[in-house]
């Protein structure tokens, strides 16, 4: 039987005569209608441990984030869907978190290279993978062999029913780049999204709130983010866990009182005293919060917005307080739970939204951390797939349901008592405007805490991008 599906077309390779006026790039495509790629019991026809299956996988994920899918959800979906061993999982989140950081760039090159959008969208997403693999900076090993990845990405297109028909375009497309790289990646980076793998209106708003240091700001959120470990002070210190470290071989370095970051990252099986509660994961930036509670024993103390619970559990490492940890997903509070049972720590967790006031006893607390709903825009190492699913909008959105949430928590805390608000945001309207005009509304006396801290890494400090403000209620 024919296949009757149109095939795509390639753009042909300029002729080298002349100086032919140059065109302006294509602009980067929209965000695709994404329909289901993988259906339920579909299975490829490869090897569990092949570079064509893991291209597979990523190609998927990658379709599904410019659908409006999380990264974590599509990988989900293609891991079950393909029933992936660990080792599979491994290789199809790596390749997909890789053509995140660099998915701005590949789609421009993929426009230069074609005369239409590639469809479906998986198809897409599979050049895209593949390109992420071949685009590597100058100096920067790659991790598959260039004839490997044109290989395995063809292969995967044509174990695939709904590209098989695209197989001799992959392999043009990617030929093509390897023949031509110098040229298509110079012409592509003309446009801001392929130089810097954001947004326009992203790059935009990293410019004109840190005209100084927004170009350092989104390179750091393109490199792929450090494991950093908190040791729990009760279990241990930090000299005494960073020999453990160096006995069992593994390099390690401290980047905060309480924060050692792994050389090389590990999984958390192979990492030691992580099951025994001595160390959790987290990052150095948000470690930053517990600390600035100024907290003491018998305290009553909030952990609103508490999932995945990283900040719960610093809290009760800290002191022994009366705690409770609420969040609106009552899914995400068995990750609190988990948390806090390999901690062996207790805590009351309320599955309750923030700005209500339902769930609340009408005893104040002494502490409150609001860690608010934002944009997450300061955590983009760690989750590369949020650039491409904010929306300018979002912003505003976000900082009007941070206020209300910070109005109804100031009413459930004492006179005297401390409030801590901190995001993960980049954007001053959900971090120090936010601040300041809470301040305002409420006549609360802000006391010292580090306000913005911007994404980086040194010898000493790694963390991602944070904003704290900390204030206290006056006395009645």
């Amino acid at each position: 039987m024919t296949d009757k599906r149109p095939t795509l077309s390639l753009k042909p390779a300029p002729k080298k005569t002349g100086a032919p006026k140059r065109a302006p790039a294509p602009a980067i495509r929209p965000s695709y209608e994404v329909k289901p790629v993988l259906q339920s019991g579909y299975r490829p026809d490869l090897r569990d441990d092949s570079l064509a299956l893991a291209l597979t996988g990523a190609a998927h994920a990658v379709a599904q984030v410019r659908g409006g899918v999380t990264l974590p959800q599509a990988l989900g979906v293609a891991f079950g869907v393909m029933d992936a061993s660990p080792q599979a999982r491994g290789a199809i989140q790596d390749i997909a978190y890789r053509a995140m950081r660099k998915l701005g760039r590949s789609e421009v090159l993929v426009g230069l290279m074609t005369s239409k959008a590639p469809e479906p969208p998986m198809l897409a997403g599979l050049l895209c993978s593949a390109l992420a693999l071949l685009d590597t900076p100058e100096g920067q090993a790659a991790a598959y062999e260039e004839f490997t990845v044109v290989d395995q990405a063809v292969t995967a297109a044509a174990a695939h029913p709904d590209m098989a028909h695209a197989r001799g375009m992959v392999n043009a497309v990617l030929r093509r780049f390897l023949r031509e790289r110098a040229a298509l990646v110079a012409e592509a980076v003309k446009q801001p999204v392929a130089e810097w793998n954001y947004p326009d209106w992203w790059i935009d708003a990293a410019r004109a709130a840190y005209p100084r240091q927004w170009q350092q700001i989104l390179a750091a959120g393109n490199e792929a983010p450090p494991l950093t470990l908190r040791v729990n002070r009760r279990k241990s210190s930090v000299d005494d866990y960073l020999k453990l470290l160096l006995g069992a071989g593994i390099g390690a370095t401290q980047v905060g009182p309480s924060a050692v970051r792994l050389d090389k990252p590990l999984p958390v099986t192979q990492i030691p005293g992580f099951e025994a509660g001595v160390v959790s994961v987290q990052d150095a930036g948000a470690q930053v919060a517990a600390p600035l509670l100024d907290l003491a024993d018998g305290m009553r103390v909030l952990d609103a917005c508490a999932a995945p619970g990283g900040k719960t559990g610093h809290i009760l490492e800290l002191a022994d307080v009366d705690l409770t940890a609420l969040d609106s997903d009552p899914k995400r509070l068995v990750r609190v739970r988990e948390n806090l049972d390999r901690l062996g720590m207790q805590a009351t967790l309320a599955p309750a939204l923030a700005q209500e006031s339902g769930w609340w006893d009408g005893r104040q607390f002494d502490r409150i951390l609001a860690d608010v709903p934002c944009t997450a825009s300061g955590i983009v190492r760690r989750h590369p797939d949020i650039r491409w699913l904010r929306r300018k909008g979002d912003t505003l959105q976000l900082a009007t349901l941070s206020a209300k949430i910070l109005d109804n928590l100031w009413q459930m805390l004492r006179p005297n008592g401390k409030l801590l608000f901190v995001t993960c945001s980049l954007w001053p309207q959900e971090s120090e405007a936010q601040a300041a005009a809470f301040a305002v509304r409420h006549q609360a006396i802000r006391l010292d805490a580090p306000g913005q801290l911007l994404p980086g890494a040194s010898a000493g400090q790694d963390h991602d991008g944070l904003f704290y403000a900390l204030f206290q209620k006056k006395a009645a």
